[in-house]
């Protein structure tokens, strides 16, 4: 096969794990991302074009010659890049705008869930407080409260009480989060263990792409707010194969048919939050991209190239494409955030120690950094590096993550200390 020009749209830790994993490929001849950051700049071209810039993305695509555009963030999706990739005839691995709607919308998601009959919590999508104050009526303690759009993996509250509750209505209808909060989807709060199942789809064909764990509270013993993510692990011990198997059988595959059957089919990874109930595995929600930082872990176990099949499900051809094969090791990342993270961050920190060599079972992901005057790399978002680490066990590569970031200095940066204790 031909080496193939291919560009990556995005610029946090996904993004330069994917860069990482995709430039490895024997298939990659060039490699471009927009706009990318200073981690993926050692791998790739970069190019100032931002990621809500759909024409400007289409153009650079064209002017490379792009065989194939790998969408990292769904906001992208959300405002059709994949569908304006397919008008000038660019295989583009990500969503269209109507079926990046399992992620864009959780009204949309539920009741497409509701429609075929997918498990999930009960639940109401409202517009105004006394309707959904009504609908809290008929549910207990703790409440689930998530605004319907986008929010940075920030709208959504688990109120412990309806006092809780009644304010984070008000605060999403009141214009928190723009127009992702003008409607609210209100939930019965499920009882388990969360754990993140992936899938490649090519619209109608889908293929196991692993599973992780994350850490979605700030702060050690899961406390504090709601972060879009302090670390991850995979596989989690928690998804057993039989686990899997029901997923896959229960949601993954009757999604990936009932999105083709309603006309929108899902090209990209469908990735399911998935609460493991007492009843069996439940939909919390569905993301139309590669988790972060679930994608970093994921991108250190994957031992086979990950291109042919982001290609062959841009194109359609998945059932023909081998499926990836995994190392046997266990893989962690540990976020390093900066000091006000997730509601103020503060930027400008300065960063040091982060192109160590801390031999090849680590990897140092950038999410949020720049260089400034003199080469100087600073902190420039919320999470700022993702350390990463493979191990024959949990323990091992925890251990190995630890110990380099102990080497990582980030002004008033922060990291959980207990990324893996339900596995450990």
């Amino acid at each position: 096969m031909e080496k193939l020009n291919i560009l990556l749209v995005g610029s946090g830790g996904r993004e330069h794990a994917l860069a990482w994993k995709i430039a490895q490929s024997p298939l990659c001849g060039r490699l471009v991302a927009a706009p990318g950051n200073p981690g993926i700049g050692a791998v790739a071209e970069l190019r100032a074009v931002k990621v809500l810039d759909v024409e400007g993305l289409v153009a650079l695509a064209q002017e490379i010659a792009a065989d194939l555009v790998v969408v990292g963030p769904e906001s992208a999706l959300e405002v059709g890049l994949a569908d304006r990739l397919a008008e000038v005839g660019i295989p583009c691995f990500g969503g269209s705008q109507r079926a990046a709607r399992l992620e864009t919308s959780k009204a949309f998601t539920k009741d497409f869930c509701a429609r075929h009959d997918l498990p999930t919590a009960a639940y109401g999508v409202f517009t105004d407080a006394p309707s959904a104050g009504a609908f809290l009526d008929t549910l207990q303690a703790p409440f689930v409260i998530k605004a319907d759009g986008l929010a940075a993996g920030k709208g959504v509250v688990i109120a412990e009480d309806r006092a809780q509750a009644d304010a984070a209505v008000l605060d999403m209808l009141g214009g928190r989060f723009g127009t992702a909060g003008a409607r609210v989807v209100i939930e019965e709060f499920m009882h388990g263990e969360e754990a993140s199942l992936f899938a490649i789809c090519d619209g109608k064909t889908a293929v196991l792409f692993g599973a992780a764990q994350d850490h979605k509270r700030a702060y050690d013993g899961d406390t504090g707010p709601n972060t879009g993510g302090m670390g991850t692990y995979s596989p989690p011990p928690v998804l057993t194969d039989a686990l899997v198997r029901q997923a896959w059988n229960e949601l993954i595959l009757p999604t990936v048919k009932g999105m083709a059957a309603e006309g929108n089919p899902y090209v990209g990874v469908l990735y399911a939050g998935l609460m493991l109930t007492p009843e069996g595995p439940k939909l919390v929600e569905y993301n139309a991209r590669f988790g972060d930082p679930e994608c970093q872990t994921l991108m250190l176990r994957l031992q086979s190239d990950l291109v042919p099949l982001l290609l062959a499900a841009a194109k359609g051809e998945l059932a023909s494409a081998a499926k990836p094969v995994w190392r046997d090791e266990a893989a962690i990342c540990v976020v390093l955030a900066a000091e006000g993270y997730p509601d103020a961050p503060v930027t400008g920190g300065r960063i040091q120690g982060a192109d160590a060599d801390f031999g090849d079972q680590v990897v140092v992901f950038h999410a949020g950094t720049s260089r400034e005057f003199e080469g100087r790399l600073v902190a420039s978002g919320g999470r700022v590096l993702n350390v990463c680490a493979l191990g024959e066990t949990l323990r091992e590569a925890r251990d190995a993550a630890y110990a380099a970031l102990e080497k990582i200095s980030l002004s008033g940066g922060f990291y959980r200390r207990d990324i893996g204790w339900r596995a450990l």
